[in-house]
């Protein structure tokens, strides 16, 4: 069934702009964000003045950043929790509004004190985990799965029930390592074995090890959108947002969730699917939410390239062992920039950032030849999950 869906193709992302990502990078999120916005003006080549709408993610808020930046006049501005897909949906459906007509969309990240001994030893970064924390209480009920631990639950689970080997893991944390070793932005490029997966230290057994998890770091990504009909007349080759979508269930606390085929994925890439003139074989590059490997896994079998339960042997049957890397039916590479596991946990917006700098054809070392289309799946079951497909020309 085809959806009413009338901004397909009418919003454009023509400016990409990102900070070097590193485990401590010596600033502030608000300098990075200012940092990424200033290249992502600069990349699309629009100045402050034509900038109408600022989009970010909390805790970064919009009207600081537009104060930072000199923007004279917003008529729109929002912040709301990551994944990424949230601001970028967010964003675009303001521009075909007419709400606004150009939207600076950031997101950072900073390493926390719950993630590094030397990040606890920071005092700004403690008052800052605090803050955001503090809009989240429930993440410090001590009776519930919230976050890491209700992946690791879940993933017991998928194994439990399905014919599944921590190997099928292994592949997507070596693709991640490959791909990212071909960039210059990946903080974690060094190349890794299956024997260096399994050897990793446990820290969720009896499944999630050290190279399970998403990298912390410091960075940020921000992006420049506006209607398809001025993107034509900017520097960057216009990359479409040929569909845009959120997902969630009404059992967005994790424990609650009855199983792993009535998740928010489901919910996205159904919406998704009713909406783009795209099918899944037009699809030529793959950008799955990899914060754990196993939603990266659930991502293959959610979108359609396999059934519930075959995640694993579809990703060892399309495992490139010449190359180390995943290759879908020979040709669809996926997360080429090295994904959370080794770009960084960017919380989705690496992954768009890939796919528009593969789109414009601006990735350099890594660009896939003559890729027009993308799909990028960001989030994990529960709630704030998103996906978006992208095109160009």
């Amino acid at each position: 069934m085809t959806r009413r869906y009338p901004v397909k193709d009418q919003v454009a992302i023509v400016g990409v702009g990102t900070t070097p990502f590193s485990r401590h990078a010596g600033k502030s999120d608000l300098a990075l964000v200012i940092e990424a916005s200033h290249n992502a003006m600069a990349n699309a080549g629009v100045a402050r003045e034509d900038i109408d709408g600022v989009v970010g993610t909390t805790p970064i808020p919009a009207d600081i950043v537009q104060g930072a930046l000199g923007i004279p006049e917003a008529t729109y501005f929002l912040n709301c929790f990551p994944t990424f897909p949230q601001q970028i949906t967010n964003a675009a459906n303001a521009v075909f509004s007419g709400t606004c007509d150009t939207v600076l969309v950031y997101h950072s990240v900073m390493v926390s004190p719950f993630q590094s001994g030397s990040a606890a030893a920071d005092p700004f970064r403690r008052r800052r985990a605090m803050d955001a924390g503090g809009m989240r209480p429930r993440s410090y009920w001590p009776d519930d799965i919230h976050f890491p631990p209700s992946y690791a639950s879940w993933a017991n689970r998928y194994f439990h029930d399905s014919e599944v080997r921590r190997e099928h893991l292994g592949y997507v944390a070596i693709n991640s390592r490959t791909n990212a070793a071909m960039t210059e932005h990946a903080p974690l490029r060094s190349p890794i074995t299956m024997d260096d997966y399994l050897a990793a230290r446990m820290v969720r057994p009896p499944i999630f090890g050290m190279l399970d998890m998403d990298y912390p770091v410091d960075g940020a990504d921000a992006f420049v959108i506006t209607t398809a009909e001025r993107a034509k007349d900017l520097r960057q080759k216009p990359v479409y947002l040929h569909a845009s979508l959120l997902g969630q269930t009404d059992k967005t606390v994790e424990e609650n969730m009855p199983d792993l085929e009535h998740s928010a994925h489901q919910v996205v890439m159904k919406g998704l699917w009713e909406r783009s003139d795209l099918v899944l074989d037009d699809i030529e590059l793959f950008l799955p939410y990899d914060g754990f490997s196993f939603i990266c896994l659930k991502w293959f079998e959610n979108v359609g390239y396999c059934e519930p339960g075959q995640g694993g042997a579809f990703i060892e049957d399309n495992f490139d062992k010449d190359a180390n890397r995943i290759m879908i039916r020979g040709r669809v590479p996926v997360n080429t920039h090295g994904g959370s596991l080794s770009d960084g946990a960017t919380q989705g917006s690496g992954h768009i950032r890939e796919a528009v700098q593969q789109l414009q054809g601006t990735a350099g070392t890594h660009q896939v030849r003559d890729v027009k289309s993308a799909l990028v799946g960001a989030g994990g079951f529960f709630m704030y999950t998103g996906g978006l497909i992208l095109r160009a020309d």
